[in-house]
């Protein structure tokens, strides 16, 4: 027994060393590797920059004629690379009056102006959001020992809200050109000098859109078993085609539908997702209904430095479809004025304007609106927009007065009633909610309404929903039942008494 018990004392000091010097053989092998490769260079930065995913201004290279050296794809590419982080960097320090990263994307010399620009704005409590828009460098020079580069950046967009004590003082938006010379550092461009040689005040570029002919009797649609994840795996195009047949033959001659930022894979636009909105817009074509794009839906940031990846989005997503015959008009967000509060007036329009220069610069055929979720907000950026967008879930008593002092303030664009509707729930969550009788009233009355004002309208919706997301209503169980029987055809496929006022 005691000589069992020395065995089994044996076997465990021997497992026991062995996996000691396994333990130290791996930290040895561990530091080794480290020392002898080269350091992932976004660790080192505090800023731990990934611009992919970060910082992605639209940029438009010049054809290589540059004096000296030829410059090869793989060098432009790295020096393309390091001036985009050169100027996020900037943009992150002149929002934080923090320096981290300055170093890692200017030289010594560089440093002292920014370092003394910074201090500054620090003492005077000052905070600054930019963001570069546009690019278009030429490569003027590029050295024959491969160690200098010089540039000229122009049609530079830039877009700087200034803030004093947290109080903006300055928003302006330029078109600059910039000269910046490069020296090669340690593997990496670092910006020698960067002068602004010239600058005016940012226009727009528009094509004038026509809307004298534009007629829209539509509606807002999902499918019934998936509402707001339209484009996900259950996603059906036969499901959808049939749809809209029966959109088609109540009379109704349009649909606006729904793109969410996130879903579509953000600035990295998912091609799966983009294949099957090109089958919606081919299902509309095929019942010769027309379609609302709209954009960024769950989409609520609106932060300068994001501006880039936003507008990425936007830019694969319009180029995708711009062309398509069911394509009738895009709406840049849903009630974005419900985000006025939580995110700020004045950011949240400068977004919007900006967006809208970017969807004109590329579609210059279709118009562009904003589904502004009262009458109150419609008139911003009336005069961006070729169509005036609003939604009305209020009383019917007070949408005529609305809609005569909308006219009042836009006289001369198309209004459209974007959503509207009513719920036919009144159940255990909600006993005292609408009937289906009342609702088929709301519908009548409306539809009278609109005739009488010609207005455009796209009713809200369809269909009633199997289930809501939580996401979209919250979890209290009296706003998702509710949410649920808007539509004009019930979850089991039977028109509802509202159905015959679907259109006037």
């Amino acid at each position: 027994m005691v000589g069992l018990n020395k065995n089994i004392m044996r076997t465990i000091l021997i497992l026991s060393y062995i996996m000691l010097v396994a333990l130290i053989i791996s930290g040895v092998s561990a530091l080794f590797s480290y020392l002898n490769t080269g350091a992932d260079r976004s660790t080192m930065l505090h800023t731990e920059i990934q611009k992919v995913e970060q910082y992605l201004p639209k940029l438009e290279w010049e054809p290589l004629q540059n004096e000296g050296r030829p410059m090869d794809k793989q060098t432009l590419n790295a020096l393309q690379n390091n001036y985009l982080d050169a100027w996020y960097v900037k943009q992150i320090a002149y929002k934080t009056n923090k320096t981290a990263g300055i170093k890692d994307y200017y030289t010594d010399s560089a440093r002292e102006n920014l370092y003394a620009f910074i201090e500054l704005n620090k003492a005077e409590d000052i905070t600054i959001e930019a963001t570069t828009l546009n690019h278009k460098p030429t490569l003027e020079f590029f050295s024959e020992d491969g160690q200098l580069a010089v540039l000229t950046d122009r049609h530079v967009v830039e877009y700087k809200r200034v803030f004093k004590a947290e109080k903006q003082i300055l928003e302006t938006t330029e078109t600059s050109t910039y000269k910046i010379v490069f020296l090669l550092e340690d593997g990496f461009w670092r910006i020698r000098h960067l002068v602004k040689e010239s600058s005016t005040p940012f226009e727009a570029q528009t094509t004038k859109i026509k809307t004298d002919s534009l007629t829209i009797k539509g509606i807002n649609y999902y499918p019934k078993a998936t509402p707001w994840n339209m484009f996900g795996d259950a996603f059906s195009k036969d499901t959808i085609a049939n749809d809209f047949k029966i959109i088609k033959d109540a009379g109704l001659n349009s649909v606006r539908i729904f793109v969410q930022y996130d879903d579509f894979g953000k600035a990295d636009v998912d091609s799966k997702k983009l294949e099957k909105l090109k089958q919606t817009l081919d299902a509309a074509e095929e019942n010769k209904l027309k379609v609302v794009v709209t954009l960024f839906d769950f989409y609520g940031d609106y932060s300068v430095m994001n501006w880039t990846l936003n507008q990425r989005h936007a830019e694969t997503i319009i180029k995708a479809v711009k062309d398509h015959n069911a394509l009738l008009a895009w709406d840049i967000k849903n009630e974005p004025n419900l985000d006025f509060e939580s995110r700020g007036k004045d950011r949240v329009i400068a977004w919007l304007d900006k967006m809208i220069d970017l969807v004109k610069s590329i579609d210059t055929e279709h118009p562009v609106t904003i589904g502004w979720s009262n009458t109150q907000s419609a008139p911003i950026l009336k005069d961006k927009v070729d169509m005036v967008s609003f939604h009305y879930y209020e009383g019917l008593e007070n949408l005529e007065l609305a809609i005569n002092t909308l006219k009042t303030k836009i006289p001369n664009k198309p209004i459209v009633l974007q959503e509207f509707g009513i719920s036919s729930y009144s159940g255990f969550w909600k006993p005292f909610g609408s009937s289906v009788e009342d609702q088929a009233n709301y519908h009548k009355k409306i539809q009278e309404i609109i005739a009488a004002n010609k207005l455009q309208f796209m009713s809200w919706t369809l269909y009633d929903f199997v289930d809501v997301p939580k996401a979209v209503v919250g979890s209290r169980p009296w706003r998702r039942n509710t949410q649920k029987h808007f539509g004009f055809i019930d979850k089991n496929g039977t028109k509802k008494a509202s159905f015959k006022y679907i259109t006037n």
